[in-house]
């Protein structure tokens, strides 16, 4: 509809009135980071958050909060620790980022944050919404947030047509979510705007007859809520299928770091053996092991944005070692160490029923 998107002042006073009288009353109170303005406590949540539901990120929130206090201990931290505490929540790179804006706070800043969304949108990892977030929660800055709940929010009453990863879509839905900002009680709109999206104006389903802003709202006007926020253009998603090796030794398992950047930056992961190869010809060339292959196991698979992975494990026992220059490639995690040690969810889910002597 030609203009609803930009709406008129009083129809973006009323969208701000009404959501503050919801939030007030139904919105979300008593979530483990809020009720204080720690800019640190703040940003964890919010970068945890991202592309994750709140009721998986409380634990972990929690757990990770215990360990690391403050931006300082989080600085201080070594980075397997950080990853192993993520272990399991997903997209990693938010963890890697997370521990180098912690370190950035504390040499570029003397461990204040930046108080404004700008100066925060500069440390790594945080981006546009989340720097706002945290400016807003934390230092109470008029500033305009745009997460993929709000932005599903705004598409639907507003009737902004198109998928809002394209640049237009974009930055209109960023316009209009910086001219519906009230003047006061900025916190609140702000958290209102989140509950909003997270437990009525859901993606399926949405609770429309208990939204405070139904009334204005265009999809629900046109019967378009199902269409609106259009989606991501399809796309045939490839599927990845891996061998990977289970090296057993002793009471333990030979696991491999993976490279800085990539799928599972840093984190502990089994080795993968090229397409074609033999499992113990290519370990004694190129791990410098001695294995005997034992058997298949059930193959684990997983979901990433842009692709699915089956991995297919071969369990091999590890008898010897072939004499090799430099360093060993691989480090081996007794089976009481797995639970702590930074590991993706899959390689997880695959060690943690296995990695006992008795498989063997």
């Amino acid at each position: 509809m030609a203009g609803a998107a930009d709406g008129d002042a009083d129809g973006q006073a009323d969208f701000a009135a009404a959501l503050l009288a919801w939030q007030r009353c139904h919105g979300r109170h008593d979530l483990p980071w809020q009720g204080g303005r720690d800019p640190y406590r703040i940003w964890l949540s919010e970068v945890m958050l991202q592309q994750t539901r709140v009721a998986t990120v409380v634990p972990y929130f929690q757990r990770f909060v215990e360990r690391f206090p403050d931006v300082a201990a989080l600085a201080a931290a070594p980075p397997d620790a950080v990853l192993g505490l993520w272990s399991g929540l997903g997209y990693y790179a938010r963890a890697r980022n997370l521990h180098r804006a912690a370190r950035a706070v504390m040499e570029r800043h003397g461990g204040r944050f930046p108080r404004s969304a700008a100066a925060l949108a500069e440390l790594p990892g945080i981006g546009r919404s989340t720097a706002a977030a945290v400016a807003v929660f934390a230092f109470g800055e008029r500033a305009a947030i745009l997460d993929g709940n709000v932005r599903r929010v705004l598409a639907r009453c507003f009737g902004v047509e198109g998928w809002p990863g394209e640049r237009l879509v974009g930055q209109r839905l960023w316009g209009l979510a910086a001219s519906l900002l009230p003047q006061g009680e900025i916190e609140s709109y702000t958290q209102g705007l989140m509950d909003l999206g997270a437990t009525l104006c859901l993606p399926r389903r949405p609770r429309c007859g208990a939204c405070p802003v139904a009334a204005q709202c265009v999809a629900r006007r046109d019967a378009r809520v199902a269409e609106l926020p259009a989606p991501r253009p399809r796309r045939v998603v490839p599927e990845k299928v891996v061998t990977v090796l289970v090296l057993r030794q002793g009471d333990g398992v030979l696991l491999e770091r993976r490279p800085a950047t990539g799928v599972w930056g840093g984190l502990m992961s089994l080795p993968e053996l090229p397409e074609g190869e033999d499992a113990a010809a290519w370990a004694a060339g190129r791990l410098g092991l001695q294995v005997e292959v034992q058997g298949r196991l059930a193959p684990v698979r997983h979901g990433f944005t842009h692709f699915r992975l089956e991995m297919r494990p071969l369990l091999c026992a590890v008898r010897g070692e072939v004499a090799m220059a430099g360093e060993p490639l691989l480090s081996p995690v007794r089976d009481r160490d797995l639970a702590q040690a930074a590991l993706p969810a899959p390689v997880r889910r695959l060690l943690e029923p296995m990695a006992r002597p008795s498989r063997l």
